[in-house]
């Protein structure tokens, strides 16, 4: 999940956990209703371990945005019987972003889609240092 003040962008793997693909973009409500939007996406899509994007600074350090969606992943972990965890996601939406403008899309329809893919793209990147993982494993 790409978590940010006004939406949630959620995307999830395929069962093999080889794909992202992105799902919808929840509008904020409040935790009361972000939790439930994001149960229903869990038993939804029988979801096994949520990822979260943790907005890090470029140097490493963990500013204000990145201590809400700690706070977030706090949260939930109380909430869910999941593991919740966070990855890095410096860059994303600079990348969401840099897709959406090639791919020509207006700015009402990037506004649409932008925290979607930004999970997306969070999703895809640990889904990668996963399967990195398992192969220097073997």
């Amino acid at each position: 999940m790409d978590i940010g003040e006004k939406r949630i962008g959620v995307a999830v793997s395929d069962p093999l956990g080889i794909t992202a693909q992105g799902l919808d973009v929840i509008q904020r409500q409040g935790l009361k209703s972000d939790l439930l939007q994001i149960r229903r996406f869990i038993d939804d899509y029988q979801v096994e371990e949520v990822i979260l994007g943790l907005p890090l600074n470029m140097d490493g350090t963990k500013g204000e945005k990145a201590l809400e969606v700690l706070r977030m992943r706090d949260f939930l972990s109380k909430k869910i019987s999941l593991p919740v965890k966070t990855w890095d996601e410096r860059l994303t939406t600079v990348a969401a972003e840099k897709v959406l403008l090639e791919g020509d899309v207006s700015r009402a329809g990037r506004k649409k889609v932008i925290d979607k893919l930004a999970a997306t793209l969070i999703l895809e990147n640990y889904l990668h240092y996963l399967h990195q993982r398992r192969g220097s494993e073997d």
